[in-house]
């Protein structure tokens, strides 16, 4: 089974233009993250296919997994490490059959409730959140908050990645939780150095000691 990583990094092509999914995979494995999530709304299989193709080199002469958003098909025809997929995407224990034992799934929660619904469906781990106000995700749940995110730590009962709104300003805080690992999107998709905030981001996922 591939690990599950405590950094994943998304890339992105809808909130802004500037850097390429392949920018952002490039800026994620050189600088510390442990999964890239491939995440493109609205465009052809064609052209994910051949993105997701490209991002799959990238990560692997790192050895980091890639995972695909929502999309199974896509996940296999690329030879992608797994997919992450959420309530409207195809059900978790179909994805199974077809992605088999040994590829990484997420799947998407609100609460620790639905973290485990997800561990019995069969994912690996549950994508909690969002556990700050975030703009880059519109169909998502109640705002958790940390107090929320502890709760469901101790409810899940599989490795929770926290996402919504995490930032290089409140890792140290988001986990003190106790949550497994982060997903993070804007904060590195929006900024002047992608990079950069990745490795400082790293920089306080090891000095946290887990």
């Amino acid at each position: 089974m591939i690990r599950i990583g405590r950094l994943h990094i998304l890339t992105d092509s809808e909130l802004q233009s500037r850097w390429s999914h392949l920018d952002l995979a490039r800026a994620a494995v050189e600088h510390g993250a442990e999964t890239v999530q491939y995440r493109r709304k609205g465009s052809s299989t064609r052209l994910m296919v051949e993105e997701a193709i490209a991002l799959r080199e990238v990560c692997r002469r790192r050895q980091v997994p890639l995972l695909v958003n929502d999309r199974v098909d896509v996940a296999l025809a690329a030879d992608a490490d797994g997919a992450h997929l959420g309530d409207d995407d195809l059900p978790i224990p179909i994805a199974r059959d077809l992605l088999g034992p040994h590829r990484l799934i997420g799947g998407s929660a609100d609460t620790g409730a639905e973290a485990r619904a997800r561990r019995r469906d069969g994912a690996d781990y549950a994508g909690i959140g969002p556990v700050f106000a975030t703009s880059s995700k519109r169909d998502t749940g109640p705002v958790l908050g940390l107090e929320g995110l502890a709760v469901a730590v101790r409810e899940a009962g599989l490795p929770l990645i926290a996402i919504g709104g995490i930032t290089v300003e409140n890792l140290s805080a988001v986990l003190a939780t106790g949550v497994h690992g982060v997903a993070v999107l804007g904060a590195v998709c929006l900024s002047d150095d992608p990079g950069g905030v990745v490795a400082k981001l790293r920089e306080i996922l090891d000095r946290s000691g887990r």
